[in-house]
C-alpha cells in the first residue's frame, strides 16, 4: 500500500520546483501552487488526498528561511597553502556531492536557500584543505563553529561528499565518546554517503540494503567502510583486516569513537597496510587523509601540558596524543574540527609540539563561523538576551516556552545534591504535567499531518544511573495510568482525563501558538487533538539512555510508524546525540561549564510546524544561567567576526569570553591551561594603539574626531622643551566620545575605542565617581615636522614600524608612548614623590630590605604598608635629587598608582607615516599622501588610574590576548 507520507513528499517537491523559478513567492502564488500540485498528486495516487493547509505552511516555512554567509579566519600563509578549487572544479565529477544534495532536497524536505548555503559553505571549506593531487608533505588544520543542533552534522557529511569527489582517499569521522553517538552518526554516513547500510555490508555490494542517497534510482558508486552502524560496529583491526579494502584505491570512510584503543588500534592497521618502508613504517605517503573531528572540544583536548610547551611526550593526554600521531603519519593529511561550542579550542597552545605526537590540533589554517538558518531556534532565541548596550548587543524576549518549576526538590523527588543510592518516591506534579504536554504534543503533531514522524521527551533529573532507573520506573507508572484513562475512561469520575486535557489544551497551548503567530505551526482545534490522544499515547515507550541500558534510542526501525520517546539520562543525553522530534523538556541537570550547559541543551535547533508545542521545564536558576551563555555566545561570535573584518589570522586572534560574575566557568579547568581569567575593567592599566590606519578615510576621521575635542575646550598650557599642549579638567563625556569616534583598526584591540568609553562613562557615572577628571596632551616633538592640529602648531613624532597589513602598521616593541610623558599630569612635589616611589618600587620589588629601611625607616614588615602611602601622596615625599645611575622620571606602573582615581590621562600622539615600511619603493601602489607629506596619523595612549571599586566585565582570554595585554606592562620602566 502506498505511503501518504510519500505522496506528500511528491506533491511538495513538485511545488519546489515551481516555486524555485519565481522571483516574488507572494503567499497568494504559494498557496496556489500547493492547490495545483496537491490535485496533481492525486492523478498519480488515486484516493488519496492531499492537506493543502498544511503543505502551504510548510512552502511557506521552506521560502521563508534565510541564511547568512559564514565568516572565516585564514593563516594568510602562501607557503603552507595552494588555491585550488577554483581552477579545478570545472574538471571534477561531483557525483557524490550531487547525489547527497538531491537527497537533502527530495527526502530530507531542507529549504532550497540552506541547500545553497550549505554547497557554498563546504567550497569555503574544501578550498582551504589541500588538492588532493598536490605532492606532499602537507598538513591543514581547521575549525567550523556552528551552533548546538544546527546541523553541523549535515555539513560535515556535505564536505566528506567533495572529498571524496575530488580524490581524497581515507575519511576518518571521530564521532563522540558513547558508543550510541558514534552508532548515531555512523547512521547518517551510511545515508548520506554510502548509501547502503553498514550493518548488512561494509564493503559496497550492488545486492545489498540501499538506504539514504543509494535508494533508487540513484547512482550506486564505490565507497566502503570499516565501521558499521551497529552499537558494537566500531573500528576492530580483525573485521578491517577479514573485509580485505586497502586504502589509497577505492574511498574508505570510518567513523571511530574518541577512543584512546581504539585509535591505537586504527593507527597501527593503517601503518601495516599502507606506510613507506623507506620511512621505517611511519609516513604514509600519497594517500590524503580527511580526519573529521565531530565535538572538536570534547576529548579531543590536551588537558596535560599545563606548562604551556608541551615539550615531551608525558604532557599529552592519550586521545589527543592519538589524534596527532594518526595525522603526523600521513604525508598529506587534513584535520576539521566541528563544534558548537569551541570554549575550549581556543585555549588550545597554539605552538605544542612533540617528535612523537606533531603539532596540537590548534586550528592554525582556519577557523570559519557558521552562521545558522533564520528558522535556527537557539539559546538567544530560546531564553532571550538581556543585551548590553555597551558591546552593542540588543535586549530582546525568549519564546514563551519556558516554565520554570521549583516543586522537584522535595525529599520524595529529586533533592539537590542527592547521591546516587537515592530513591525517588513520587514525581513532581511538574513533570505529570510535562508528561501531559507530551501526549498533546504528539497528539497536535499527528493532528498537523505530522503522525509518521518521530516525537521525543527528555527527562535529565540527574546523573547517577540507579536514580535513573527508578524514575524510568515511575514514568511508566504515570504514562500506564494516563494510557488506561485515555482508552477506557474514567466512569463517574470527574473531571475526566479528557477533560484535564481540554483545560491543558486551552490554557497552556493555544495562548503559545497565537502569540507565535507564523513561527506556530497549521492551527487545529481541540476536536482534532482529542480525536489523536489515544494513538499517540499507545505508541510511547519509556528508555534508558545510559551505559546500562540494553535498548538504543534506534529511530531508524521504527521510521514506516513514527516513534514517540520519553528518554531519561544523564550524560549521554548532554553532548551530540540527536532526540529526533524532542518538544518537552524536563531538565534539572547542572553544570556550572559553558560548553556543558550548551550542549545539555538538546531542545536547540530546528522545530518546523511545532515549535508551539514545545516546552523546556527548568529552574529559575538554569534560565538565568542559559540567559548569560546566549549573551557570552553572541559576543564571542561577534568578536569573531570584528577580527574577521581584521583581517587577522587564527593564531592572531584573541578571543575572550566573557566569565559569569556566579561562578561559572568557561569549560573545564584542566581544558584552559593555557588561559586565565583577565578583569578587562583597564583600572591602573596603560592603553596604547599599537596599530594604526593607512587609508585616508580613518586618518582623516581622526584629526576631525580630534579637532572637535580640542577645539571644544579652553586654551591650553605649553607644557615642556618641546611645548606639547595641555588641556586640564576635560570630563569624562568629552574623553569618551573622542575614544568611541576614533576609527583604529580592530587589531589594536587594546585601544577598542567602543569598549573603552564604555569603561569611562560606567566609572564615572557610579556613586562614588571616578574618571571625571581627564589631562589631555597633545604631544609635540622638537624635531618633527610640523602641521596644525586644532589651531596648535605640533611637530609630529616619528615611530617605527615592523608589520603591516593593505591597510594598517604595527608599531615597533607595539608602543606610540614615549615613557616620560605618562607623567604630563604631575609637577613639582608630587612628580617628585612619583619618582621617590619608582626608586622604592625598584628596591622592593629587589627585596632590598636595608635599602628601605635606611630611606623609610622602620621595621621591615612595615614597609609595604609604608610604601602604599606613599604611593597614594598621603605622606610628604622625601625630597632629594637622584643620585649617579638613578632614573630620572617615574615609573608608568607607579603613576598610575598614585593618580587620583577621579583622574585619567589622555596623550594624543600626531605621527609621520613610518616611511621604512610606507615608502613607494616598498609599498608601491599604497594611497596617494601615504609618505612624508601624507595626513598625519593619529594614535593615542591612555593611563589609567588604579580602583578599588572597579565595575569591569571578567573575561576568561586566550594566549594570544594574554600576550598582547603583556605588551603594555612591557613599557612602563
Amino acid at each position: 500500500m502506498s505511503d501518504p507520507h510519500d505522496h506528500h513528499a511528491n506533491a511538495r517537491n513538485l511545488a519546489v520546483d515551481i516555486l524555485r523559478k519565481e522571483t516574488k513567492r507572494t503567499p497568494e502564488l504559494i498557496r496556489a501552487t500547493a492547490e495545483k500540485t496537491a490535485q496533481a498528486a492525486t492523478i498519480f495516487a488515486p484516493g488519496f488526498t492531499i492537506d493543502v493547509e498544511a503543505l502551504t505552511t510548510e512552502l511557506r516555512h521552506l521560502f521563508s528561511v534565510g541564511v547568512q554567509d559564514a565568516t572565516v579566519l585564514d593563516d594568510h600563509d602562501p607557503s603552507s597553502h595552494v588555491p585550488w578549487l577554483l581552477a579545478k572544479k570545472g574538471g571534477v565529477q561531483w557525483r557524490f556531492w550531487n547525489r547527497y544534495m538531491t537527497y537533502l532536497e527530495r527526502d530530507f524536505g531542507m529549504a532550497p536557500a540552506v541547500v545553497n548555503n550549505l554547497h557554498e559553505l563546504t567550497d569555503m571549506i574544501l578550498e582551504r584543505l589541500e588538492e588532493p593531487a598536490r605532492d606532499g608533505p602537507w598538513d591543514r588544520r581547521g575549525m567550523v563553529v556552528g551552533s548546538v543542533q544546527s546541523g553541523k552534522t549535515a555539513n560535515y557529511i556535505g564536505l566528506i561528499n567533495k572529498a571524496v569527489d575530488a580524490g581524497y582517499k581515507l575519511v576518518i569521522v571521530l564521532a563522540g565518546i558513547h558508543s550510541n553517538l558514534r552508532s548515531q552518526t555512523q547512521l547518517r554516513v551510511d545515508e548520506g554517503v554510502l548509501g547502503f547500510d553498514t550493518q548488512k555490508n561494509r564493503k559496497l555490494n550492488l545486492n545489498g540494503q540501499w538506504i539514504g542517497v543509494g535508494k533508487p534510482p540513484a547512482d550506486k558508486l564505490v565507497i566502503h567502510s570499516l565501521t558499521s552502524s551497529a552499537e558494537k560496529g566500531d573500528f576492530s583491526k580483525p573485521v578491517a583486516e577479514s573485509i580485505g579494502v586497502m586504502i589509497g584505491g577505492d574511498p574508505v570512510v570510518l567513523v571511530v569513537k574518541k577512543n584512546s584503543k581504539l585509535l591505537a588500534n586504527l593507527l597501527k592497521w593503517v601503518r601495516h597496510v599502507a606506510a613507506s618502508e623507506e620511512s621505517g613504517g611511519k609516513v604514509i605517503p600519497n594517500i590524503p587523509l580527511l580526519l573529521i573531528d565531530d565535538e572538536a572540544d570534547n576529548a579531543s583536548i590536551n588537558v596535560k601540558d599545563r606548562r604551556g610547551t608541551d615539550g615531551d611526550a608525558d604532557s599529552v593526554s592519550a586521545i589527543n596524543g592519538k589524534i596527532r600521531e594518526i595525522l603526523n603519519t600521513f604525508e598529506k593529511s587534513a584535520y576539521v574540527g566541528y563544534t558548537a561550542t569551541p570554549f575550549a579550542n581556543i585555549f588550545v597552545n597554539p605552538s605544542a609540539q612533540t617528535d612523537k605526537h606533531g603539532d596540537d590540533i590548534f586550528p592554525r589554517s582556519f577557523i570559519i563561523n557558521v552562521k545558522p538558518p533564520s528558522n535556527y531556534v537557539g539559546p538567544g532565541k530560546v531564553f532571550g538576551l538581556d543585551g548590553d548596550v555597551d558591546a552593542g548587543i540588543l535586549a530582546k524576549d525568549g519564546l514563551p516556552i519556558i516554565r520554570q518549576i521549583d516543586d522537584y526538590a522535595e525529599p520524595t523527588a529529586f533533592p539537590p545534591r542527592h547521591k546516587k543510592d537515592h530513591v525517588p518516591i513520587v514525581l513532581p506534579p511538574s513533570l505529570k504535567r510535562a508528561i501531559r504536554c507530551f501526549i498533546i504534543s504528539c497528539a497536535a503533531r499527528s493532528a498537523r499531518g505530522h503522525g509518521k514522524k518521530h516525537n521525543s521527551m527528555l527527562i535529565h533529573v540527574t546523573r547517577f544511573v540507579d536514580v535513573q532507573g527508578h524514575v524510568v520506573h515511575l514514568v511508566r507508572d504515570e504514562v500506564v495510568a494516563l494510557q488506561h484513562r485515555i482508552e477506557f475512561g474514567d466512569g463517574n469520575r470527574k473531571p475526566t482525563v479528557r477533560d484535564e486535557f481540554r483545560e491543558l489544551w486551552e490554557t497552556e497551548f493555544v495562548p503559545v501558538s497565537l502569540a507565535l503567530g507564523e513561527d506556530a505551526g497549521p492551527t487545529v482545534t481541540w476536536a482534532h487533538v482529542d480525536a489523536e490522544l489515544h494513538s499517540a499515547a499507545s505508541k510511547f515507550v519509556i528508555l534508558p539512555i545510559n551505559g546500562f541500558a540494553k535498548e538504543a534510542l534506534d529511530y531508524k526501525e521504527h521510521e514506516a510508524e513514527g516513534r514517540n520517546v520519553i528518554a531519561v539520562g544523564g550524560d549521554k543525553l548532554s553532548r551530540g546525540l540527536t532526540l529526533e522530534g524532542l518538544s518537552i523538556s524536563y531538565f534539572l541537570r547542572t553544570s556550572r561549564m559553558y560548553d556543558t550547559l550548551m550542549q545539555m541543551g538538546r531542545w536547540f535547533g530546528y522545530r518546523p510546524g511545532y515549535l508551539d508545542m514545545c516546552r523546556l521545564f527548568t529552574t529559575g536558576l538554569l534560565v538565568d544561567w542559559y540567559r548569560h551563555i546566549a549573551m557570552a555566545d553572541t559576543e564571542l561570535r561577534r568578536e569573531f567576526d570584528y577580527m574577521v573584518a581584521a583581517g587577522l589570522t587564527p593564531e592572531q586572534y584573541g578571543l575572550r569570553v566573557r566569565t559569569h560574575p556566579g561562578g561559572m566557568t568557561v569549560t573545564a579547568l584542566n581544558k584552559m591551561c593555557h588561559s586565565q581569567s583577565l578583569e578587562l575593567s583597564w583600572a591602573g592599566v596603560l592603553v596604547q594603539s599599537t596599530q594604526l590606519p593607512k587609508d585616508e578615510r580613518r586618518l582623516d576621521a581622526n584629526i576631525k574626531a580630534t579637532e572637535q575635542l580640542l577645539t571644544s575646550q579652553q586654551s591650553p598650557e605649553s607644557v615642556g622643551n618641546h611645548e606639547t599642549r595641555v588641556w586640564r579638567n576635560i570630563t569624562a563625556a568629552n574623553v569618551a566620545t573622542f575614544v568611541e569616534a576614533l576609527q583604529l583598526p580592530p587589531q589594536s584591540a587594546r585601544a577598542s575605542g567602543r569598549q573603552l568609553g564604555a569603561f569611562i562613562r560606567q566609572q564615572s557615572a557610579k556613586s562614588e565617581p571616578e574618571l571625571t577628571s581627564w589631562t589631555v596632551a597633545l604631544v609635540s616633538v622638537a624635531k618633527g615636522r610640523h602641521t596644525m592640529i586644532a589651531g596648535q602648531d605640533i611637530g609630529l613624532a616619528e615611530r617605527s614600524a615592523e608589520s603591516q597589513t593593505s591597510d594598517s602598521f604595527g608599531l615597533r616593541k607595539a608602543n606610540i608612548l614615549s615613557p616620560a610623558d605618562e607623567a604630563w599630569d604631575f609637577a613639582g612635589q608630587q612628580f617628585t614623590h612619583a619618582w621617590f616611589s619608582s626608586i622604592a618600587d625598584k628596591q622592593a620589588l629587589a627585596s632590598d630590605v636595608s635599602w628601605l629601611r635606611d630611606q623609610i625607616g622602620g621595621d621591615a614588615k612595615d614597609i609595604s604598608l609604608e610604601l602604599t602611602r606613599r604611593w597614594q601622596g598621603t605622606v610628604p615625599p622625601k625630597l632629594r635629587t637622584p643620585e649617579k645611575g638613578e632614573t630620572k622620571r617615574p615609573n608608568g606602573r607607579v603613576l598610575r598608582l598614585m593618580r587620583r582615581r577621579s583622574h585619567g590621562l589622555l596623550l594624543i600622539y600626531a605621527i609621520q607615516p613610518p616611511t621604512s615600511i610606507m615608502g613607494e619603493n616598498d609599498m608601491p601602489g599604497l594611497p596617494t599622501g601615504m609618505t612624508d607629506s601624507g595626513t598625519p596619523v593619529i594614535g593615542v595612549a591612555l593611563s589609567f588610574p588604579t580602583s578599588d571599586t572597579v565595575l569591569g566585565v571578567k573575561y576568561r582570554v586566550n594566549r594570544v590576548w594574554n600576550v598582547e595585554m603583556e605588551d603594555d606592562a612591557a613599557y612602563d620602566d
